[in-house]
């Protein structure tokens, strides 16, 4: 007997939030929009900005998007969530000058199950950074800085 592909029997997972923002972003929040009676696993990636890249000490980040990145985020997000084994949706990515230690990108997955909500989760976060149309302007302790078309 082969097991059932979670989309094989069930609706496309509910996107609670796809969204690109200047707030700051609160991972608690997006894991309790993604939580219900029906989840059995909550994932939540928090991608924070820190204080170091490349051996380089970062003294300040900046996120830019191109006007159609709200767009893009919609489109990802709700594209994924036909395909993936999860039932829950909730992802943000802020732009604007970010605070090192605050969230500049959060996913949310809430599924059934452990393994389809981690799959669901990273395939998610590594869509976003693929995808979407944001530059990060880093600026290090010695003076230089770098852009980096990236999310």
């Amino acid at each position: 007997m082969t097991a059932l592909h979670h989309n094989e029997w069930t609706m496309p997972a509910i996107v609670h939030l796809a969204a690109v923002t200047s707030d700051p972003i609160d991972a608690a929040e997006l894991s309790a929009l993604v939580s219900d009676p029906s989840t059995g696993a909550v994932v939540v990636f928090s991608g924070d900005v820190r204080d170091h890249d490349h051996g380089r000490a970062v003294l300040s980040l900046t996120y830019e998007s191109h006007p159609s990145a709200a767009e893009v985020m919609h489109s990802v997000v709700h594209d994924l969530a036909e395909k993936l084994d999860a039932t829950h949706v909730a992802a943000a990515h802020r732009v604007g000058n970010i605070p090192i230690g605050e969230a500049a990108l959060v996913v949310a997955v809430g599924s059934s199950h452990r393994g389809d909500a981690f799959g669901a989760c990273r395939e998610i976060v590594d869509q976003i950074k693929l995808r979407l149309p944001v530059w990060k302007h880093q600026h290090f302790a010695d003076g230089t800085d770098e852009w980096v078309n990236c999310a």
